[in-house]
């Protein structure tokens, strides 16, 4: 189907994500543009800082709980995107509310380290340390550690996708679902989508190039399961996956092999691609309509749990 209209109001105030800022200055750009293109932001009982400890230093992060009951929730821990250069907590507080709300669960919104400043794979040690330690406090968290999913657009369903993988691996705590919003699966090659929707729908082939020179500027890097989980060997025994993706995206290629691969390992995935959206539509819900029926489906997967 053609592009959204709402999409088309979107892109007109957006534009194409530009790559000719630095870092520091196209994190202030995006974040005030961004802003802007929220939906309402619900209140929740219990929200707060905190700062996990790990190896690599601290790592900040906002707790979201939508009620104040007594008893254990599901916890959902949230990695945002920005091509693992942009993106805060700031700005995915609105998303985090909404999921936490519409979900019934606990949301750990995790502010890892983002290149060019850390390159991999320092986002995924932060992303599996901070999961590890809110499995590690489940008690302080009041959350069920039998209940942890992970989740996260873009690069943070990257991120997500590498935490389960190595959160198999290691056995030192369980993730139950994992939620995968347009996330880059492989950083190792380019997919037919990356030319098909090279240009004109925000997220370009050329700031995909861009966040992968700067995250893993040595290619041999990208071959690493950590930065491609596609690349892994095996997917058998991943957790269940809702993978959501976008038709005018240059990721909706591996998303949807990412998906296959899944179930052909015989994972329950989900796989669902909105018509007319493009890659960053999940951040838009204050003019894209199709935002707030991507949480619905996240949400409802985490009430199951």
């Amino acid at each position: 189907m053609p592009i959204h209209p709402q999409v088309a109001t979107a892109i007109q105030r957006a534009g194409d994500l530009p790559t000719d800022l630095t870092p520091a200055e196209l994190r202030v750009v995006y974040e005030r543009q961004r802003l802007t293109l929220l939906p309402e932001k619900p209140p929740v009982a219990v929200t707060y800082q905190l700062s996990m400890p790990s190896d690599y230093g601290p790592i900040p992060a906002r707790f979201y709980r939508p009620s104040r009951s007594a008893a254990p929730c599901p916890l959902l821990v949230y990695f945002h995107g920005g091509g693992f250069m942009l993106g805060s907590l700031a700005l995915y507080d609105t998303a985090c509310r909404r999921l936490a709300v519409q979900g019934d669960c606990a949301v750990l919104s995790v502010d890892y380290r983002m290149a060019p400043e850390t390159i991999f794979p320092g986002a995924v040690l932060d992303a599996y340390a901070a999961t590890r330690w809110a499995s590690d406090n489940a008690e302080l968290l009041n959350i069920d550690p039998a209940k942890i999913a992970v989740g996260g657009d873009s690069a943070g369903g990257n991120l997500a996708a590498v935490v389960a993988q190595m959160a198999q691996d290691s056995g030192e705590f369980k993730v139950a679902f994992q939620a995968l919003i347009y996330p880059i699966t492989d950083h190792s090659r380019e997919y037919p989508s990356y030319e098909r929707n090279a240009t004109g729908y925000m997220l370009t082939r050329k700031a995909l190039h861009w966040f992968a020179d700067n995250y893993i500027p040595d290619p041999q890097d990208r071959l690493d399961p950590r930065a491609s989980p596609m690349l892994r060997e095996s997917l058998k025994g991943q957790p269940p996956a809702l993978i959501i993706s976008a038709e005018f995206d240059p990721l909706v290629d591996e998303n949807e092999i990412y998906a296959r691969r899944l179930q052909d390992a015989g994972v329950p995935t989900q796989f669902v691609i909105f018509p007319g959206m493009v890659h960053p539509f999940f951040t838009l819900g204050g003019v894209v309509d199709d935002a707030a029926k991507a949480e619905a489906l996240i949400a409802a997967a985490l009430r199951k749990l």
